[in-house]
């Protein structure tokens, strides 16, 4: 049973992560509508596209909300790294194995090439390169294990030197450093990338681990300001939601109708793209974390979504989808036979997301409470 009456859920960030996994179901309707120019098409994309950037931001604050709790404490050494990578791991691998088996199994038995299998069980399939496309939505996940696994690593490094009193600004110094360094290693890309069009961006760098860590620290960024400018942050909510409507209307509007497109501004692109949208994301997180109840009659729906997101996310796309375009044949002049597609693909990744949820996550969460 999904739990709704829980002390500690915030519903604004149910709503964000509800909204992220909604737009990226709908951003993978591409299939079903072929590409093309139209403006449909292209609102697809982009509804896929930033689905993905909430889910990195709004998961970086809240591990980074965790993270900073624990490092506060005197006592924090590897072991509090090893308590706290147990109980993420708990959450997020069980889901995903399963997925990358059932995988394994689909493209055996359509008879399609994996390629190297192994690299998947230690999210090495898109560390450093372009990933194959076999298990496609498997590279936002290699993303957050390797923003779970530096973070703690290096706040331990430097545990030592840092005294109780200085343990704050050590988590910002920390952290700040992380945004630098991978915001570093996209000028490197910049400078070293012999093709700049928005396809090879889309897959050398936009989908790489190496290039889009900055994303989850700018969540953990806005965790350490949430804590330590808690009067700040609910004052000016509004005025920072505002802010990130104007920079989103500008990253998606503006630079269409200024051309500043990737083959004339690859620098733009390559390096401050990315960050940007992340922030806009961010400037979002102090008005829907101060939102703590929502309507009643939108209530369940809205934390029952947000909830299964993550089964939604592992499911939706390589199992539902792949599946339905291997068996299904339609015709796109057939709009009745378009729009039953979209109704099976949606009903049925609701429904098996909820099977995966009710028999096999959360009992894993439980497994994890109880040890």
């Amino acid at each position: 049973m999904i739990e709704f009456q829980n002390k500690n859920r915030i519903f604004g960030l149910d709503v964000m992560r509800a909204t992220a996994i909604i737009m990226v179901l709908f951003g993978h309707c591409v299939w079903i509508y072929p590409e093309g120019n139209t403006m449909f098409h292209q609102l697809m994309v982009l509804s896929g596209f930033m689905g993905v950037e909430t889910f990195f931001v709004l998961s970086g604050f809240l591990i980074g909300k965790i993270c900073y709790q624990i490092y506060l404490k005197e006592d924090f050494k590897i072991k509090s790294v090893v308590t706290f990578l147990k109980r993420r791991w708990f959450r997020t691998l069980p889901n995903y194995y399963l997925i990358l088996f059932l995988n394994i199994g689909i493209a055996a038995y359509i008879g399609y090439s994996p390629g190297i299998v192994w690299h998947y069980f230690l999210f090495l399939q898109n560390n450093c390169s372009t990933m194959s496309p076999f298990f496609p939505e498997s590279w936002s996940l290699s993303v957050e294990e390797y923003a779970y696994l530096i973070l703690p690593f290096l706040l331990v490094m430097i545990g030592g030197v840092a005294s109780k009193k200085r343990k704050n600004q050590y988590f910002l110094y920390v952290v700040l450093f992380l945004i630098c360094l991978f915001i570093g290693t996209k000028i490197g890309y910049n400078f070293n990338s012999p093709i700049n069009t928005l396809a090879a961006w889309n897959v050398s760098l936009k989908a790489v681990v190496l290039f889009r860590l900055d994303s989850i620290f700018i969540g953990v960024l806005c965790s350490w300001l949430y804590y330590n400018y808690t009067n700040k942050w609910n004052h000016f909510k509004l005025y920072f939601a505002l802010l990130g409507v104007f920079i989103l209307i500008f990253q998606f509007v503006a630079i269409g109708f200024f051309k500043l497109y990737i083959e004339t501004n690859p620098m733009l692109w390559n390096v401050f793209y990315l960050p940007i949208v992340s922030i806009a994301v961010a400037c979002f997180l102090p008005l829907m974390s101060d939102w703590n109840q929502g309507p009643s009659k939108f209530y369940k729906p809205i934390v029952y979504i947000s909830v299964l997101s993550y089964s939604l996310y592992l499911i939706h796309y390589s199992i539902v989808l792949q599946l339905m375009k291997y068996f299904i044949k339609y015709d796109m002049q057939n709009g009745i036979s378009v729009f039953g597609i979209v109704i099976g693909y949606v009903c049925i990744s609701f429904f098996l997301s909820y099977l995966l949820y009710r028999y096999y996550e959360k009992p894993m969460m439980d497994l994890r409470d109880k040890s």
